[in-house]
């Protein structure tokens, strides 16, 4: 096995074997930049060293048969103080990890070198500099001391002589410093610095390698999903010197804006410094322009060197430099960091420029750069107080004066007041809230609980299971970490994308569907096969989501309109209606403003389909909560109060209760038990429908009956709504392109699809009930106990309330769409649960061949994306397969 391999020797291409950092050095140096010279050592010795749990034998004998190599290439010598050969010896993973693992500069350096260079630069301070910046970095990285004992001295050393910044210490000041920095490490150590170069240079390579499992590396890769068993490369390199005085310096830049995309050089720059001093802030740096300034030459190569470098990778490039005495090096190029504005605008611009295609173009962009565009953002720039954090449910940033009932936050609403809704949980009586608020905090429930499914699907910010909080109702208060106490009425930001929560108001970044953005997803239009549909209740949802791209309603939820303050009442008397007579009265009353419902939709939506679930919760969802009104009868009964109404409703509640409401009285259910509920939906439906026919419009109603288990359900319940579409279209003298489907959300549904699809003409997937049918969790319950710890403990991949378990789940929908289009081959089938709306899940749809995926309408432009990106990985797949056939 090859361990080492020099710059003009890598294959640039590999960052398996040499690592991002190690690559793009070898990249570098054949396109005949000017790099140090230098070699990688792999990513396999690493893992190859935590197998042994130490050195590979035989690997220092190739290092020093490689130092050899180097020094005959810069005609310098090891060790040698009359001309020392002084290397950097850098991380550098597969995948970029700024500043997570370690790199030592200027190793080499010891009593008799740092003389020597002093010498031979005729520069005595540079010279101590450096050995006081080596002995810091190497006693803090290789010997582990704590780095600030070594900032201690420093900082002492600086007030002792009256110095505002390090370039204010002498040579004889530097000195004295490396002296205290040599007494620091055998004091804390116990042994006396390594004078030995290439004893440095062993335990150097050795502590980089540790730094791949330092707790902030492991972190950050948790994070970002890096996988843990890569390791990091090695790379040796020349030293060049920023710090030699003012003809040298040390910068970065990027080849265009990280933060807006613009296609210009940005970044900063140091004179007469090393690197560190620029990531660590130790001076303010300058803007790149000064150096165009300054320096136009070197100014002019650094554009030359963006240019050759975009053209090559193809991509946005972060670069670091260093000018040594007025030469330029090239010390590391890598895909620079962006904001997912940025990400946007380089993508397309960098297809219209001919770099990258259209389809390249779009799989550069993450459907969470997306979603990140459609919410206003907290400023990532501002500083701001971050109190508490818990999971970012909903994205967006969101700022507004605490209240904690969805009363007060009505009421305030209405007044003009932005508010942000505090409660422990939500429930459906918080709908009103919700839509009255600005955003959403609660101290308990996951990302698929109330608060988080609702916030999503209205486009409002949310944070949820925020633990760190304490919420106490009574006082109308709620307490974060460090003492911090929030008051009703004051004021506070939450970051739905961060999940953080923010003291006072930070300022916002407000989102538009436009510019690049507008023309990715036209171009994501071009190539998608997946249809994109809004789950959407209100006209003002379906409004949102035509304007989105929808190209169509997966899924209109009945019971939501029933929650309403006008509705709402009526309902309850229906429940509690005691002969079907005195139901109908008040179902009579409910229909026409169901019509009105309906009818605003269907116009909004006019040529698309519009598919409308008919009633699915158990009835008990629309009475007050029996606790709280058994505490109330109790009360009432203590202080002797004549409360008649009150004991009935108490009556009919206790009544209604259900063991397992979830697969109890509900859905199809309902409708064969109360079959006059659903009969004056579908009267509704047809009745708007055909109105908006009469006038013109080309209404495409779909209504969809829920939770079916047995075709005998959805055929008896369709025969007698059939009944009533005929009779409507009939009295109102028009025909009306509709259909009736079925919601596939029982497991037995999708095994039995062939049968169902006798009757039913849709199927309609809703995934978050059967995630909970086929795994026998409760999505809250899970969430509130095992759920996280099964995560945690890797029993669970993911979440399946947000990512489709293709295993079990998707095993169904493949069997339920194969046996329904056995039976009924142009069977429409789309997915409505919040799995829609979920890039990964989205990819999967496309795999088993749905018509659609329905989402909320804030992430109908993330579904686009997601159904493009599905699209052309198909493709790009399938063209594998065949040249491997």
């Amino acid at each position: 096995m090859k361990r080492l391999y020099f710059f003009e020797e890598g294959d640039g291409r590999n960052k398996d074997l040499l690592g991002g950092k190690g690559a793009g050095l070898c990249t570098m140096t054949q396109l005949g930049l000017p790099v140090p010279a230098g070699f990688v050592i792999t990513t396999e010795t690493c893992r190859e060293y935590y197998k042994l749990g130490k050195l590979p034998e035989g690997l220092m004998e190739e290092v020093k048969e490689a130092m050899a190599k180097l020094e005959q290439k810069t005609g310098k010598k090891f060790g040698d103080p009359s001309n020392p050969l002084l290397v950097s010896v850098r991380s550098g993973a597969k995948f970029s990890m700024p500043g997570m693992m370690d790199t030592v500069l200027n190793l080499g350096m010891n009593d008799q070198v740092v003389q020597g260079l002093a010498r031979l630069t005729n520069n005595e301070r540079f010279a101590w500099d450096a050995y006081r910046r080596f002995l810091q970095m190497f006693g803090k990285i290789v010997l582990g001391v704590k780095g600030e004992k070594f900032d201690q001295i420093f900082e002492e050393k600086k007030r002792e002589k009256g110095a505002k910044s390090d370039l204010d210490l002498t040579a004889s000041d530097l000195r004295e410093i490396a002296e205290e920095f040599k007494q620091l490490i055998k004091q804390e150590t116990g042994q006396d610095f390594p004078q030995d170069p290439m004893k440095q240079l062993q335990l150097a390579i050795e502590a980089v390698f540790k730094s791949w499992n330092n707790p902030r590396a492991i972190e950050y890769r948790n994070f970002y999903k890096i996988p843990h068993d890569l390791g990091t490369a090695v790379n040796v390199v020349t030293m060049v010197f920023g710090n030699m005085g003012e003809d040298s310096g040390t910068g970065v830049v990027f080849t265009r804006d990280p933060a807006t995309g613009e296609k210009k050089l940005y970044g900063e720059f140091l004179f007469n410094a090393q690197g560190e001093d620029v990531v660590a802030g130790i001076r303010t740096p300058l803007k790149i322009e000064e150096l165009k300034e300054k320096w136009p030459e070197i100014y002019r190569q650094l554009q030359d060197v963006a240019e050759k470098l975009e053209r090559h990778y193809r991509d946005m490039q972060d670069m670091e430099f260093t000018v040594e005495r007025g030469k330029l090096y090239m010390l590391q190029t890598r895909a620079g960091k962006r904001t997912a504005l940025a990400a946007v605008r380089i993508a397309v611009s960098m297809a219209k420029e001919g770099l990258i295609s259209k389809e390249e173009a779009i799989l550069r962009i993450e459907p969470n750069h997306v979603e990140q565009l459609l919410h206003p953002q907290v400023d990532p720039k501002a500083k701001v107080k971050v109190i508490a954090k818990g999971l970012n449910a909903s994205p967006g940033g969101a700022v507004g004066r605490v209240v904690f009932s969805s009363e007060k936050a009505k009421e305030w609403a209405e007044k003009g007041e932005k508010v942000i809704l505090v409660r422990p949980e939500t429930s459906p009586d918080d709908v009103g809230g919700i839509i009255a608020s600005a955003g959403v905090l609660t101290s308990r429930g996951g990302m698929t609980s109330h608060a988080a499914v609702v916030t999503r699907g209205l486009g409002k910010p949310a944070v949820v299971g925020c633990e760190e909080i304490e919420i106490d109702l009574e006082k109308g208060e709620f307490r974060a970490p460090g003492g911090v106490v929030i008051r009703e009425g004051d004021v506070i930001t939450i970051n739905g994308t961060s999940g953080e929560v923010i003291l006072g108001e930070a300022p916002l970044i407000q989102p538009q569907l436009r510019g690049e953005l507008a023309e990715l997803l036209q171009w994501c239009d071009e190539v998608r096969r997946l249809q994109t549909w809004a789950n959407a209740d209100y006209p003002r949802d379906a409004k949102r989501a035509r304007e989105f791209g929808a190209q169509g309603i997966g899924l209109c939820r009945t019971e939501h309109m029933f929650f309403e303050e006008d509705r709402l009442p009526i309902f309850r008397r229906v429940i509690m209606a005691k002969t079907k007579e005195e139901r109908l009265g008040y179902l009579e009353q409910l229909g026409k403003i169901q019509k009105k419902d309906f009818k605003e939709i269907l116009e909004v939506m006019d040529g698309l389909p519009v598919i409308i679930r008919l009633l699915d919760p158990p009835l008990h969802e629309f009475l007050p909560r029996y606790e709280k009104l058994l505490e109330e009868v109790i009360t009432g009964r203590v202080k002797g109060e004549l409360q008649r109404e009150k004991e009935e409703l108490l009556k009919r509640v206790e009544a209604m209760r259900e063991a397992n409401p979830m697969m109890g009285l509900r859905g199809c259910r309902l409708g064969l038990l109360f079959p006059e509920i659903n009969e004056m939906q579908v009267r509704a439906i047809m009745e708007a429908a055909c109105e908006l026919k009469k006038e013109g419009r080309d209404p495409k109603p779909e209504i969809m009956i829920p939770l079916t288990c047995h075709v005998n359900e959805l055929r008896k319940i369709k025969e007698r709504l059939e009944r009533v579409a005929r009779e409507v279209m009939e009295e109102y003298g028009v025909q009306i392109s509709y259909k009736f489907g079925t919601m596939i959300e029982v497991p037995r549904a999708a095994l039995t699809a062939d049968k169902i699809a006798e009757v039913a003409e849709f199927f309609s997937f809703g995934t978050n009930d059967l995630t909970q049918m086929t795994f026998a969790f409760s999505r809250d319950d899970a969430e509130r106990s095992f759920l996280f710890p099964y995560l945690e403990q890797g029993i669970l991949p993911f979440n399946p309330f947000q990512t489709l378990d293709k295993e079990g789940v998707g095993k169904l929908m493949r069997m339920g769409v194969e046996l329904g289009r056995r039976t009924r081959p142009d069977l429409e089938i789309g997915i409505c649960g919040e799995h829609g709306g979920d890039p990964a899940s989205i990819e999967f749809c496309h795999e088993i061949g749905l018509n659609y995926v329905s989402c909320s309408p804030f992430r109908i432009p993330v579904a686009r994306l997601a159904a493009a990106r599905a699209a052309l990985k198909s493709k790009s797949s399938k063209i594998s397969e065949n040249q491997t056939l």
